[in-house]
């Protein structure tokens, strides 16, 4: 009976699961296996017939998991009854070649590094996606002015497009960092028992670097038993750092389908129920998903980091945790982007309430335009910084337009015309460099999913 809702369907989708199910990753070892056997026989460490056969029983998918749980039973060790369940199939002769001169360490490690590598290419095309279509709203709200808000308050006026312009580019970027780090992370060791590869003698690294080719990863250049939890902890880190980006998507998300802001909202469906006693509620509850399971991921870096001290040349503090943490961070990132995909695509945009917001502080959120056009009057800056806030108060006091209090100021209008202050109030005219902005995150979006979609 399933406990967590990872395990009950609740979270990540079936392709990323896979990855990580006991069947799968007795796969991975069974094909590890087989790529060092075949390296052997390759560089002549074992007889060509022991490569062949046992070449031969890793791709036949004799060894199954039931029999390895079996055996496990009685030796209490995972590893070693994978190797007894796989010598049950050879011929007598090829039975003291199997896992030669590897450690359990080698099979554990390297089929982690293989499980990442597959869940990269999972995860990777996803974030791709998720990039286009944050670009792509950004291209469409471009010229659409907003309220751009700092410490929660009216600061000036931004394109609303350059939102999620801004999202576009960090998610892009997530992709360079992870095809950046790549070569630190999915590694490959096949050294033995404390990294000297003392059974394989001088040959071991030939046979590392040729069972690292075969399976798509990257010999490690130095190690103990276990390959160095550095590599892991940086993916952990990689993990919970776009979980923090599509956090930070979704609590703007959530702030803006606020009641009292109501510029975006997510999609609410003919039926569903926002809230079992309240009928008219529409709660942001993917977004609020999203948020709550970025927490879980930013928790397990510190797990991660504190994998890295180990005793000596190994010990098994980090063995137990890592069963949890690296399918969980995963598993949790993907159901994250799903998520969050889903809310962009369908995001309702409600222009006429981004509009309207604008107006909320009955034009004070223009201030800062006024203050730059007397300075071009030559009026000393904190002289016109005081004058503007004294008006600003006046106006927030009596309830009145800003623009109006300005035009009957008699000090402001020796430096500002009337038809020169009404201008300054067309939200229109002050988007900047939006445009060119979004534009450049359009490249580069375009240039780093491209990457993806070619590899």
């Amino acid at each position: 009976m399933p406990i967590l809702p990872i395990d009950s369907g609740r979270y990540g989708s079936k392709e990323i699961k896979r990855i990580f199910e006991e069947e799968q990753r007795l796969l991975y070892e069974i094909e590890f296996e087989g790529a060092v056997a075949s390296a052997q026989g390759q560089v002549g460490l074992i007889p060509t017939y022991a490569s062949k056969e046992i070449v031969k029983i890793t791709r036949s998918h004799s060894v199954s998991l039931n029999r390895v749980k079996q055996l496990e039973l009685i030796s209490d060790h995972d590893t070693a009854a994978l190797i007894e369940a796989m010598s049950e199939q050879c011929s007598t002769r090829t039975k003291p070649w199997v896992h030669y001169g590897l450690t359990s360490s080698d099979v554990l490690d390297t089929s982690t590094s293989m499980q990442l590598r597959d869940a990269f290419a999972i995860i990777e095309p996803k974030v791709a996606r998720l990039a286009k279509i944050l670009i792509n709203r950004a291209i469409k709200y471009k010229t659409l002015p907003a309220v751009g808000r700092t410490h929660g308050q009216h600061a000036s006026i931004i394109a609303f497009g350059l939102k999620f312009a801004v999202w576009a580019t960090e998610i892009a970027k997530h992709i360079e960092r992870v095809e950046e780090s790549k070569k630190r992370i999915l590694r490959c060791k096949t050294l033995g028992v404390v990294g000297t590869g003392s059974i394989m003698g001088e040959r071991a690294l030939t046979v590392q670097d040729l069972v690292a080719e075969k399976l798509g990863l990257i010999p490690i250049e130095a190690a103990t038993q276990v390959i160095p939890r550095e590599g892991y902890a940086e993916m952990q880190f990689l993990v919970a750092l776009m979980g923090s980006t599509l956090d930070k998507i979704a609590i703007e998300i959530r702030n803006l389908q606020r009641t009292e802001l109501a510029e975006v909202e997510e999609q609410f469906r003919q039926g569903q129920i926002g809230s079992s006693a309240v009928p008219v509620k529409r709660n942001p509850i993917k977004s609020e998903r999203v948020s709550s399971i970025a927490r879980i991921l930013r928790s397990l870096v510190g797990v991660s980091m504190e994998n890295i001290s180990l005793w000596h040349e190994r010990d098994l503090s980090n063995s137990a945790n890592e069963r949890f943490t690296i399918p969980m961070s995963f598993i949790l990132l993907d159901e994250m982007l799903n998520l969050i995909t889903r809310v962009i695509s369908e995001l309702r945009v409600n222009k006429d309430k981004i509009t309207s917001n604008l107006d909320i502080t009955k034009g004070q959120v223009y201030s800062e335009f006024v203050l730059e056009a007397l300075l071009r009057k030559g009026i000393p800056r904190f002289v016109a910084y005081r004058e503007i806030q004294r008006l600003a108060f006046i106006a927030l006091q009596n309830g009145r337009s800003f623009l109006e209090v300005l035009i009957e100021d008699s000090w402001l209008t020796k430096g500002l015309r009337e038809d020169e202050l009404r201008l300054l109030f067309d939200p229109r005219i002050h988007l900047g460099a939006s445009s060119k902005i979004i534009e450049r995150a359009a490249s580069l979006v375009k240039s780093t999913t491209r990457k993806i979609s070619e590899s």
